[in-house]
């Protein structure tokens, strides 16, 4: 089926639906476009229309059911909790690609996801999701005049160790509302600083992804930055990408995009905490706490994944390879 006549069924199918709040969480979700929304279902599930079709309704069912549509007002508090959060959950804004896609790092290595219950760490991580969405890449269409609606991610790799193991449910959990809510919303991944450990899962991973996801990967050399400079300037580069030494970074906070202090983490703090006035001017009974938010089920294919990876973890630490990697074992 073209792919033209795959969008105008998923359409009809989409403006059959009568819940209101879906209607309105699919307007939230859309940000003023509506096909490039159905694209992104459609693209997920290989312009397959009753597979994109189930896709997108459990979507909309998850944002009501959650109440996705409010979580920007609900903002981390006290601001020591979520500098807790941020400074454990390793995620920020960078810049810009040269074409005016958002540049998200992630230090995938050295989160440790171990200074807040669960929950904090996925409502934060939606908040970081929807702030994308209608926030940022709408201000970023605007500037760069066309429409834009995906971003690139560069992952940084150091530091990762066999203790990424005690993380792998919530990883897992964060991966799966992402594939499952928020499908097709990056372009490219960039893996950079890639030590031993991730190499050796990476040769038994690749093989169960998809032509299309294994399309979007790709693992640079050392730190990455010649390879990125091509796609981005110097100031969007992610911190963990610049070869300064240490003597160099004297607004080196400013410059890291994982801190609450960078811009961007301001911005979407002081963002959720004037949407929390707002919202508690119109309805005051406004609650404090963590943001219980359902996980789905995953793929059958994503568990399997998952799997392969926690299993190859234990290899690898069955083989005494960490040895290698964390210096000479005192006391045998």
């Amino acid at each position: 089926m073209a792919h033209e006549e795959a969008m105008k069924q998923l359409q009809s199918l989409i403006e059959d639906v009568a819940d209101e709040s879906m209607k309105e969480a699919f307007k939230n979700m859309h940000q003023g476009n509506p096909t490039a929304t159905l694209e992104r279902f459609l693209k997920a599930r290989d312009w397959n229309v009753s597979k994109a079709h189930k896709m997108l309704i459990d979507c909309l069912k998850w944002r009501v059911t959650n109440d996705i549509d409010n979580i920007l007002s609900r903002p981390i508090v006290p601001a020591e909790l979520y500098r807790a959060v941020r400074d454990s959950q390793l995620m920020g804004l960078s810049g810009y690609s040269k074409e005016g896609l958002p540049v998200i790092a992630v230090g995938v290595g050295q989160s440790t996801y171990d200074k807040a219950s669960v929950n904090y760490y996925l409502q934060s991580h939606i908040q970081m999701n929807e702030y994308r969405d209608r926030v940022v890449l709408p201000a970023a269409s605007k500037k760069y005049k066309r429409h834009i609606s995906t971003c690139l991610k560069v992952l940084d790799m150091t530091g990762l160790k066999l203790s990424a193991l005690n993380q792998i449910k919530l990883m897992t959990a964060i991966s799966t509302v992402d594939d499952l809510n928020y499908p097709e919303k990056t372009e490219t991944y960039y893996i950079v600083n890639v030590p031993y450990m991730f190499s050796a899962c990476w040769k038994v991973v690749k093989p169960l992804l998809q032509e299309r996801t294994k399309r979007k990967i790709q693992v640079l050399q050392g730190n990455g930055r010649d390879e990125l400079l091509k796609i981005m300037d110097y100031d969007s580069l992610p911190h963990f990408c610049r070869n300064e030494g240490s003597g160099s970074s004297q607004n080196g906070t400013i410059q890291n995009c994982f801190s609450l202090d960078h811009p961007f983490h301001q911005m979407l703090y002081n963002y959720t905490k004037q949407q929390a006035v707002l919202m508690e001017s119109v309805s005051p009974i406004i609650r404090h706490g963590s943001v219980h938010v359902d996980v789905p089920e995953p793929d059958p294919e994503d568990a399997k994944i998952a799997e392969t990876i926690e299993s190859e973890f234990h290899r690898l630490g069955k083989n005494g390879l960490m040895k290698t990697l964390s210096g000479p074992k005192v006391d045998g």
